[in-house]
């Protein structure tokens, strides 16, 4: 240990190998050794002695919305990373949507990576977008660096992303396989939604019958089906549906190369509980009923379902109307994610491990950063969270560092609270205290 700067010790580290006391030598920005817990420490090194908190590797939140620039009035660069950080999320990877201009070329990603330098207190990668006409500009934001392409295969929210039909998609996933891309799909099929019943109003069992379950069901086996047949790479983005398992299950046993995310909301939150005209607990597709949730839990706990990321999307409070037809439908999550899984993992017997693997391992690897990120181990980069996991607390609006504090889990009493955050071996909150930003922006891996 004599070349380390600085060594973390705790009782409770998250490894690869497990959960053993342990410290944890950082040099230069990067973890260069875990040994023992009494490994004695050179002279001059620092020593950052957590005690009992539990040492894990900061999260990778591969599903955000920063939508800046363009509707910065929503969230931030700066605002979102804040709250990432808090949060215990050291690296996020921003869709290419909700902002303005949407990142669907080389020059859009360019003005992106413009507005978040120097803004980011965690590090940022980028998305690029599929839409209909633009498969020549995929190759190019690829070779950019961005990390793969959305593509909505129902109507997105905002005019200036429009979604893929058949062809499109078709089309779209071609030209990403041709150099093994990845896309990712928000999938739901739009004759299905066209098809339910369309009320609109405050009544939830309303909101929740207009996005059925087959609209998903239907959708992922579209996608499923495209990707076998062009031996491509897919992802489905936040699954909702526990009906659609069964196919996903198959669809990889078959081969297919399918990797599946599901959130926060539809893990910890049931339609039972959410009171009429409540939009802030409205995302599309929607949290659904209790049952639903423990198979999600099932299919996490097995496999099926690889990682859990926010799908942080959020708005201005006025457009949170009492109306689910007419408000917008997003959940922000980024300051209470791990706080809020952790809560029903412990309640269902899962540990912290189980935890750091869904929401930092999974997700790491899902965008190509697995060398560098999403572990404790000799090598990657020096990133971590110093949770309390057994202290709690009750969510209060008014602490959370969103720009707008609009949140589902307020009042909720959650477990883990995240005593610092650390990025390359630099402390850059503790205790609500933040440093100047210090995140990068990401490319992705070659």
């Amino acid at each position: 240990m004599s070349d380390a700067e600085l060594v973390l010790r705790s009782t409770r580290v998250i490894t690869p190998e497990g959960t053993r006391a342990a410290s944890v030598a950082v040099s230069a920005g990067k973890i260069t050794a875990v040994l023992p817990h009494d490994a004695p420490v050179a002279e001059g090194t620092r020593l950052e002695d957590v005690g009992d908190h539990v040492l894990l590797p900061g999260l990778v939140d591969t599903h955000v919305h920063v939508n800046d620039p363009g509707r910065t009035e929503w969230e931030g660069f700066w605002t979102a990373t804040r709250a990432a950080a808090a949060g215990g999320i050291t690296t996020l990877v921003d869709m290419p949507l909700n902002s303005l201009p949407p990142t669907t070329t080389v020059d859009h990603l360019r003005t992106k990576q413009a507005v978040a330098a120097g803004k980011a207190h965690v590090d940022v990668g980028f998305w690029g977008g599929a839409l209909p006409g633009n498969a020549k500009d995929l190759r190019p934001l690829h070779e950019a660096g961005a990390f793969g392409f959305k593509a909505f295969l129902s109507p997105s929210g905002v005019d200036e992303f429009p979604h893929l039909d058949q062809d499109g998609l078709a089309r779209s996933l071609a030209e990403i396989a041709s150099f093994d891309g990845l896309l990712i799909v928000h999938a739901e099929d739009p004759h299905h939604l066209a098809a339910a019943p369309q009320h609109g109003g405050p009544r939830y069992a309303d909101f929740l019958a207009s996005r059925p379950r087959d609209a998903e069901d239907t959708a992922i086996a579209q996608v499923i089906a495209a990707a076998r047949r062009l031996h491509a790479r897919v992802h489905v983005l936040h699954l909702s549906s526990s009906d659609a398992l069964p196919l996903i299950a198959a669809a990889r046993a078959d081969g297919v190369r399918i990797t599946v995310e599901t959130c926060p909301h539809y893990l910890t939150l049931t339609a039972e509980e959410v009171p009429d005209g409540a939009s802030e607990f409205k995302c599309c597709p929607p949290i659904r009923e209790a049952a639903n949730r423990d198979l999600l839990w099932q299919a996490l706990a097995d496999g099926t379902i690889d990682c859990v990321v926010t799908d942080h999307s959020p708005s201005t409070a006025d457009l949170k109307t009492a109306d689910f037809g007419t408000a917008w439908g997003g959940i922000s999550g980024l300051q209470l994610s791990l706080a809020a899984v952790w809560t029903e993992a412990r309640r269902r017997g899962h540990d912290l491990a189980d935890v750091v693997r869904w929401m930092s391992t999974r997700t790491a690897g899902l965008v190509g950063l697995d060398a560098r990120k999403g572990a404790i181990a000799p090598g990657r980069d020096a990133d971590f969270a110093v949770l309390a996991p057994d202290a709690a607390f009750t969510v209060d609006p008014a602490r959370l560092q969103h720009r707008n504090r609009v949140t589902a889990y307020a009042g909720k009493t959650l477990y883990g609270v995240v005593r610092s955050t650390w990025l390359r071996g630099e402390r850059i909150v503790a205790d609500g205290e933040f440093t100047e930003p210090r995140g990068r922006l990401l490319s992705r891996t070659p």
